[in-house]
């Protein structure tokens, strides 16, 4: 069962260390490449702003974004925004997610995501979540894979493999992190490769952040995921 209240939490959590991290940067540093190809920091922190207001919509009852292409746009006309104002964005689309979150509703409800994606409305909240952990690690802050809460990796780890299933693209997968198995990939009598590893390991090679070279491979090569 979903506990949104309980992701709700965690999202606080996971925003005050995101903003902590950032709060040491300086402009210079903001207009640095992320991680993500293309992307400065700047960008990272305007779409962190932009998914909380568009999640709001969601909750709504509104379309995610009017179009990809005005998510885009406005991605690109906020990054080069000075640094306290990224952070006063960043805090304030939180806090309207955070409210929006904690309304009376209909938890169990479908909702429409992008690109025609459904999902529960108990489950925004932890996909929030993800966005803000994930960019926390794109930020190129210190703060790595390793660092993330334990509950949240094994939770995305799920929660990707289960993106996979059914994929006729990717091998029938298992995935073991030495302690807990995931299933993914296309349906078949049993796994045609095995794929072990770190917790971090395999969350960063699901999540797309790592290339997987640390991860064991047995029965075959490397799946090629489709993207995220």
């Amino acid at each position: 069962m979903i506990d949104h209240a309980h992701d709700l939490a965690r999202v606080r959590e996971a925003t005050d260390r995101l903003l902590s991290a950032a709060a040491v940067l300086d402009n210079a540093a903001l207009a640095e490449p992320s991680r993500l190809p293309g992307w400065t920091r700047g960008h990272v922190l305007a779409h962190l702003a932009r998914n909380a207001d568009a999640l709001v919509n969601v909750l709504g009852g509104r379309p995610m974004y009017v179009s990809a292409e005005a998510r885009d746009a406005d991605i690109e006309r906020d990054a080069p925004r000075p640094l306290e104002t990224q952070l006063t964005d960043v805090r304030d689309s939180a806090a309207r997610f955070d409210a929006a979150g904690a309304a009376p509703g209909d938890w169990n409800r479908v909702v429409e995501l992008r690109n025609g994606v459904t999902d529960v409305a108990a489950r925004l909240p932890f996909r929030r979540w993800a966005e803000v952990e994930l960019h926390h690690v794109d930020l190129g802050t210190g703060y790595e894979l390793e660092d993330l809460p334990a509950e949240f990796t094994e939770r995305e780890t799920e929660f990707l493999a289960q993106r996979f299933v059914g994929h006729a693209e990717v091998p029938a997968t298992l995935l073991s992190d030495g302690t807990r198995a995931w299933s993914t990939g296309r349906e078949a009598p049993e796994p045609e490769v095995t794929v072990t590893g770190l917790p971090a390991d395999l969350l960063g090679w699901l999540a797309g952040r790592r290339e997987g070279t640390a991860l064991e491979v047995k029965g075959g090569g490397l799946p090629a995921l489709p993207p995220l």
